[in-house]
Parts: structure tokens; C-alpha cells; sequence
């Protein structure tokens, strides 16, 4: 199952209980579906680069929440009832791409070529012959 990250802006004045009952749900959605909370956080309340225009007024600020979850590929088509969610501000969810997790992950090659993308000291075909010089003609400018 991949792994994605859902993030919830719920409005300021929100009650922190009812913060947790709304991420409550969508856990429990989750977890209907056979998938896996992974993570959850809270960044508090946040100012917002604009205001968010609801039926009660303009909104600056919301409160943010992120809820990394591992769930079947056609579960965030299910999540549409939060948009009928009078509590919320915007919801997203984002896909991680290169996560790497279950057997893929315990088959990895255990770190062997983490190293690769690193030059090693007998590759000097980026390095300028004339470099060496340059360095002791500043030197010998010094002393003097």
C-alpha cells in the first residue's frame, strides 16, 4: 500500500476536541479499509498567506494537521465528504513517491551503494591541474 500524507487546515476557533474527533474519523476510515495511521501532527495555528473565504467570513489563520497514513491507491477518493465539513478550511492529500516500505524495504541491499553518488578520492577528472599553483602564488604575495 502507499504511503500519503493527509493535511488538514481546520479553522482557528475550532475546539482542539473537535480537531481530534474530525482526524478521529478519518482514521477510522482508514483503518475500515484495512490501512495503517502511521503518523500524526499538529503544527497549532498557523497564518495563512491569504484569507479563505467561508460562509462565516474570511479566514487568516487555521489550525494545521498532517496524518501520514498507508492505504489502498483508491482511498483518497473516499475522503470527498470532507468537503461538506464546515469545520475545515482546505484538505490535500499528497502521494510520496519514492517511499520504499515493506518487503521492498527488507530486500533492499542494506545500504551497500548508499555511497555511490560520492566522488572517491582517485577521480580527479573535475579537478583543475593548474589549481595547486594559483594557491602558492597567494601565498608567497603574503609573506612578502
Amino acid at each position: 500500500m502507499p504511503l500519503y500524507d493527509c493535511m488538514l487546515l481546520v479553522k482557528p476557533l475550532v475546539a482542539k476536541e473537535s480537531v481530534a474527533e474530525l482526524a478521529g474519523r478519518v482514521a477510522r476510515r482508514v483503518y475500515q479499509r484495512n490501512g495503517v495511521v502511521t503518523d500524526l501532527k499538529s503544527f497549532g495555528t498557523v497564518q495563512l498567506g491569504y484569507g479563505i473565504r467561508k460562509l462565516d467570513g474570511r479566514h487568516f489563520q487555521g489550525q494545521l494537521m498532517q496524518m501520514t497514513m498507508m492505504v489502498p491507491p483508491s482511498f483518497p477518493q473516499e475522503l470527498h465528504y470532507l468537503n461538506k465539513e464546515d469545520r475545515l478550511l482546505r484538505w490535500l492529500v499528497v502521494k510520496h513517491r519514492d517511499a520504499v516500505y515493506g518487503l521492498e524495504f527488507i530486500n533492499e541491499d542494506e545500504g551497500r551503494n548508499e555511497m555511490s553518488g560520492f566522488r572517491t578520492k582517485n577521480d580527479t577528472s573535475d579537478v583543475d591541474e593548474y589549481d595547486d599553483d594559483i594557491d602558492d602564488y597567494e601565498y608567497e604575495l603574503e609573506e612578502e
